[in-house]
């Protein structure tokens, strides 16, 4: 969904185990620069397991981005963002569009709300549950992003709900061209 070229320079936030980046080489799409960020040293050693020796693999907050504005061409977050308040979306989202280049391409997957009223009556005990946990529970949380990411300032491309699986919800975004979204770094 974020068309990856060969020249792009990737960044992979909350990389976890590296599957985002692996799929990646997987299929072929091998971009430019592959970088995969994660707070957890755990997770980074699990993705260095996974992914090829050019992919760099950077210990760092996802609110902290140690990059510079404008350094990356393409960035993914899958599975990340709904396990996050509003305001820590924010800070996320604000951090991805400072380090995007205008027109920068954002490719965000979270799990899935429930789409109708029967699935929501079904769901309701574990999304309930959910909602209360900081735990593993908090994984279940469903999150339709757009809104966030249309307040952080991208516009939102695309979104596609994935039921193969662990069901999911898809969006591409990108960066507005022109200068309209701030750094939210001082």
């Amino acid at each position: 969904m974020v068309a990856l070229g060969e020249r792009d320079r990737l960044l992979d936030v909350a990389t976890g185990t590296g599957a985002v980046l692996r799929e990646l080489g997987d299929t072929g799409s091998q971009p430019g620069r592959a970088v995969g960020v994660d707070a957890s040293a755990e997770m980074l050693a699990c993705a260095r397991r996974a992914v090829g020796p050019d992919v760099e693999l950077v210990r760092a907050d996802a609110v902290a981005l140690p990059f510079a504005d404008a350094s990356f061409d393409v960035a993914t977050c899958a599975y990340l963002l709904h396990l996050l308040d509003r305001s820590a979306r924010a800070e996320v989202l604000g951090e991805l569009a400072r380090v995007l280049t205008p027109a920068g391409r954002l490719g965000v997957v979270t799990v899935a709300p429930p789409r109708g009223a029967l699935s929501g009556v079904l769901s309701w005990p574990v999304r309930a549950a959910a909602r209360r946990s900081t735990g593993v529970l908090a994984g279940l949380r469903g999150l339709d992003p757009r809104d966030d990411l249309r307040a952080a300032g991208f516009d939102v491309d695309g979104a596609r709900r994935v039921a193969l699986g662990y069901p999911s919800l898809c969006v591409a975004a990108r960066r507005p061209s022109s200068a309209s979204t701030r750094s939210r770094r001082a």
